[in-house]
């Protein structure tokens, strides 16, 4: 829900056996656990204070009978606090500047389920523009380029929901360093295509869009083309399901200043009605959230995390691409007084969940919330609505021994590293990858006279301490003996050719 937004309240049906109002009792709830939803152009805080939300689904019949608990993996289950490395909302209490809706009486969960087939994946890639037979490479469809590394590259996770990467680059060596028998493609710089220049209009990039949005199934998405980065439009599409706004399910494609789509991420496999919950109304679901104000204090993640975008060189988002602008974040160590946040509205939608170790989408209140003594822009934070009774942990499996991976030519690792770029030097190189708060990382570099391969290292900050996983955009530089030049880069985890970011 963006600044603009007027409060939106979802009228109740009239009442009956079915669908009147329930009154609901005070409850403790058993934890409080956060997560950060990432996306290109903005995050979200998406809590799961036992609080309910409900969907816009009111024609489920009586014969269905009471749901079976809803297993959020986000619930620690071990009593009232705050989850591990959860931000301790007790920095913050939020008030309603006005009467915030109802909303409905119940709503259905929505799971990813099934696997995706090859004509989805080919349907995509015809959109995409990308040539080729799709192969089912390890738990991934994949199209990739030829051996020589240069040309699109569309993956597909062969499961639902689907999340899928495309980036249309131009890895090609530059000078005399080309492979034997082949030209040289593309211009000097070896820049992907599109990616210099003015961006396109907003109508221009929504068109380029269009047939990607149609070949995912999300033609008519609330479609937000205001994000550009450098020469590139975002195209960010939320779609609506079951007739409820989504968030952190979105789909962002990105157009080059030629018109055409250089990169994209989402997911290809729309989400399944599963079963209906009861749901509490936003002044109840406000009420839960603002319940971990009576926290010790802050309680860091390891890191502020910043929304990816679905880069121009194709940055694997966990397909949840948003317009949304992330809720500030502070590394905050010493304890404060918490901070009051007003909340400009409300409205009932579906947010990004994982039950019992899938994606789903689960009813939800979308706040929008502004902090009055700061100039940054509103953010939105996502209140899980299902009834409290009616949520329940995940419950932790016994350990079972992991087998050890054999290798396999067909089922090489994906390129870890998203790009580079070089200072005028040539010899501070600079590489761009996604990882996480929970580690540090390192990078090294290997030279030769024909390639610099580099090598990026993972140390855990606290191995004994529990972490959420939340994916961040890290940056790192590693100093070469020698001038870059005409050398390739290389990702040591892969193999793969590192796309030019300049």
């Amino acid at each position: 829900m963006s600044g603009s937004e007027s409060t939106q309240a979802t009228p109740d049906t009239p009442d009956t056996p079915d669908t009147s109002r329930r009154r609901w009792s005070p409850l403790v709830v058993g934890s409080v656990a956060a997560a950060v939803l990432l996306a290109g152009g903005g995050g979200v805080y998406v809590s799961t204070a036992g609080s309910g939300g409900g969907a816009d689904d009111r024609s489920a019949p009586a014969a269905e009978g009471p749901p079976p608990p809803l297993r959020l993996d986000s619930l620690s289950g071990d009593g009232p606090g705050i989850a591990p490395g959860e931000p301790d909302p007790s920095g913050a209490v939020y008030k309603a500047r006005g009467k915030l809706p109802e909303g409905p009486d119940a709503a259905h969960v929505h799971h990813a389920r099934g696997a995706v087939t090859e004509d989805e994946v080919a349907r995509l890639a015809k959109a995409l523009g990308v040539a080729g037979t799709p192969k089912l490479v390890g738990s991934a469809w994949k199209i990739a380029p030829p051996k020589d590394g240069f040309g699109p590259l569309l993956q597909v996770d062969a499961e639902a929901p689907g999340t899928w990467t495309f980036s249309q680059y131009d890895g090609a060596p530059k000078g005399d360093n080309c492979l034997k028998g082949k030209p040289c493609p593309g211009g000097a710089g070896g820049a992907a295509a599109g990616a210099s220049g003015t961006p396109v209009g907003e109508e221009a990039a929504k068109k380029a869009a269009a047939p990607v949005l149609a070949a995912v199934g999300q033609a008519d998405a609330d479609k937000d083309a205001a994000q550009v980065m450098g020469s590139v439009r975002v195209v960010n599409a939320a779609p609506r399901i079951g007739g409820l706004p989504t968030y952190g399910w979105s789909t962002g494609i990105q157009v080059g200043s030629d018109g055409r789509v250089v990169g994209g991420s989402g997911q290809l496999k729309k989400p399944e009605q599963g079963h209906r919950y009861p749901v509490v109304g936003a002044e109840k679901a406000l009420a839960e959230l603002n319940k971990a104000s009576k926290g010790a204090g802050p309680i860091g993640i390891g890191g502020c995390a910043t929304a990816p975008p679905a880069s121009v060189h194709g940055t694997e988002t966990g397909g949840k691409p948003d317009t949304r602008p992330e809720a500030p974040c502070e590394a905050a160590a010493d304890r404060v007084p918490p901070r009051e946040m007003t909340v400009l509205g409300a409205e009932f939608g579906l947010a990004a969940q994982h039950v019992e170790g899938r994606q789903a989408l689960v009813p939800a209140w979308l706040f929008e919330v502004a902090d009055e003594n700061a100039k940054a822009r509103p953010f939105t934070i996502a209140q899980t609505a299902v009834a409290p009774e009616h949520l329940t942990p995940r419950p932790t499996p016994s350990p079972t021994p992991t087998p050890v991976p054999v290798p396999s030519d067909d089922a090489a690792p994906p390129r870890q590293l998203q790009a580079y770029s070089v200072d005028s030097t040539g010899r501070k190189l600079t590489v761009t990858f996604w990882g996480g708060v929970c580690s540090d990382y390192a990078a090294s570099a290997q030279e030769s006279a024909e390639r610099v391969t580099v090598t990026i290292t993972e140390t855990p900050r606290n191995p004994d301490r529990a972490c959420i996983a939340i994916a961040v955009e890290v940056t790192k530089t590693v100093t070469l003996k020698e001038p870059l030049g005409d050398r390739q880069v290389v990702d040591a985890a892969s193999g793969d050719l590192v796309p030019r970011a300049d």
